[in-house]
């Protein structure tokens, strides 16, 4: 025991200079998704469906995957779903949004950074492995003894240092060789940041909840209240609480599952139902950051609170993602409406007069067309069927489904950044084996078309590498947009083809299935590759 112990310390010390991916929060994250999905799956499986059809069992682990990474790609018709399988499927999209996992990242961090974790009173003694000890192992033996050793503090400035009183643990009979024993003088700095980290935690939290619950008021209200809306919940046998609340749970968490069958093309007259969702297309994803800091400062401002101060300041500090700087939050909301303005009059400007607008007058088609493209950066809910939206418009939508959320253009470069980039001289052995993003999505796409090649020949019209282009996209964007399957677009008519509301992946083999849900854990998990493909040189 003793000699592996050993092989894996010299092991990481050797790896240590070479191997800087974080591991351990990468296999985390998708043991996380894993199981969250298998929980997903047996829940579906148990519960009874609506209709006497059954879903087969990889349709429903499908859809499972789908809700908990909210990539809501759709192989079974959302219909067929009962009430308690839709609240189900709410919980799932819930506990794997962004937010909420960010969240549980941030009580992790809360708990290893917090001062107090190693002793209950200020100078407490605590025990450590010499061998873990972030000192050089040459360390001369008198200065251990003199017991004053000043070690860099990571989470603060330069200049500030970190006291740590070392005794010589062989002097100490209650502890075994090769143990030292370590006595922390905590800094004020330290307790601050603990202090703010536990403050921003409760900041998500509560812009978590206050957002679900009037978003879940407002669509309820709106449904009762309003004839139209509450016939098409009547119809289909929906009940108004469980639409409200998977409805907004879903496009918050950028998921862009809808309890009917034709997602929100049932909704496109109703204006004001499609303008209450509309902000949680952004405020979950896109606009989360902005939005964040903006909460704490108007807390700064009412209660004066040293901690949020310090949260503005120090957003690099906290270590947390989503907590941006001031200069990159005002980037990124003109990107964000950049992007937009950009899409809007594109898409206006080309579907305005044509067969997806009927019926709809000005108000509804301005509308209608903002909510379709404001979806089209991770949300994924649409009001247009997307087999009848032209190439161009498509191939647009394919760019923003593959833009990560917090794309920014930054003229600006800030001084911090630049300085980072500078010392990040040399690359690591994983930054120069692993591929870019764009390499893997072809690669996915390959495979895909491998496995449906005999669909490909046979039924070209649903089957091209266009449409297949799209469902990889916007299965790793977490997006859920499709163009579907139409029987009418068959070249060689099947008497048994039946038109469901499904996804064009629906119509799948089980093998290009399998890779789509590669594709979907690909894409939750992307963060932790961004920086893929940097070895290459293109020039």
């Amino acid at each position: 025991m003793m000699n592996l112990s050993f092989f894996g310390r010299k092991l990481q010390r050797l790896c240590s200079p070479y191997f800087h991916f974080d591991f351990n929060s990468f296999f985390i994250q998708l043991c996380y998704f894993m199981i969250l999905s298998l929980f997903g799956y047996l829940g579906l499986k148990v519960s009874k469906t609506r209709t006497h059809v059954r879903p087969n069992n990889f349709d429903l682990f499908y859809t499972s995957v789908s809700a908990s990474t909210v990539s809501s790609m759709t192989a079974v018709e959302m219909e067929v779903f009962s009430n308690s399988q839709l609240v189900l499927m709410t919980l799932l999209m819930f506990v794997g949004g962004e937010v909420f996992t960010s969240l549980l990242d941030l009580l992790f961090e809360r708990f290893n950074n917090n001062p107090y974790t190693c002793s209950t009173k200020d100078n407490q003694s605590v025990k450590i492995s010499s061998n873990s000890l972030p000192i050089k192992q040459e360390v001369n033996s008198q200065i251990v003894e003199l017991g004053l050793v000043s070690i860099p503090n990571h989470h603060s400035s330069s200049q500030d240092h970190k006291q740590i009183d070392i005794n010589n643990s062989t002097n100490n009979n209650d502890v075994p060789n090769g143990t030292i024993v370590v006595s922390y003088n905590n800094s004020n700095k330290d307790i601050l940041r603990s202090n703010s980290l536990r403050y921003l935690s409760h900041v998500v939290f509560g812009y978590l909840l206050v957002l679900q619950f009037v978003g879940s008021f407002l669509v309820s209200m709106y449904m009762t209240f309003i004839p139209s809306a509450r016939q098409v919940l009547r119809e289909k046998g929906i009940k108004t609480l469980t639409f409200s609340m998977f409805t907004i749970v879903s496009t918050f968490a950028s998921c862009g599952y809808v309890p009917t069958n034709e997602n929100m093309i049932v909704f496109k007259k109703n204006s004001g139902l499609l303008l209450i969702i509309l902000p949680y297309v952004l405020l979950g994803n896109t606009l989360y950051a902005p939005c964040l800091r903006f909460v704490i400062w108007v807390l700064k401002k009412i209660t004066k609170r040293e901690e949020f101060s310090y949260l503005l300041k120090n957003s690099k500090e906290i270590g947390y993602g989503h907590l941006l700087p001031s200069l990159h939050s005002w980037l990124l909301v003109g990107t964000v409406l950049g992007l937009n303005l950009l899409q809007l009059v594109l898409f206006c400007s080309m579907e305005w007069g044509t067969q997806i607008m009927d019926g709809l007058n000005p108000y509804q088609k301005f509308v209608a067309s903002l909510f379709q493209i404001t979806n089209a950066r991770h949300a994924g809910e649409s009001v247009f069927d997307l087999s009848t939206i032209s190439s161009a418009i498509l191939v647009l939508f394919v760019v923003m489904m593959y833009l990560p959320p917090y794309t920014t253009f930054m003229p600006i470069m800030d001084h911090e950044t630049e300085n980072d980039a500078k010392k990040e001289k040399r690359k690591s052995l994983v930054e120069c084996l692993v591929l870019s993003q764009l390499s893997y999505l072809v690669i996915f796409i390959i495979l895909i078309c491998i496995t449906e090649n005999k669909s490909l020949r046979e039924d070209p019209l649903n089957f091209n590498v266009l449409n297949i282009t799209i469902e990889v996209i916007s299965a790793y964007g977490n997006v859920g947009f499709s163009t579907g399957y139409s029987c009418a677009r068959q070249l060689k008519p099947n008497g048994s083809c039946k038109d469901l509301w499904v996804g064009f992946s629906g119509k799948w083999s089980n093998k290009g299935k399998f890779i789509l849900i590669l594709v979907m854990f690909f894409g939750r998990l992307k963060k932790f590759n961004m920086k893929g493909g940097k070895a290459w040189d293109l020039s």
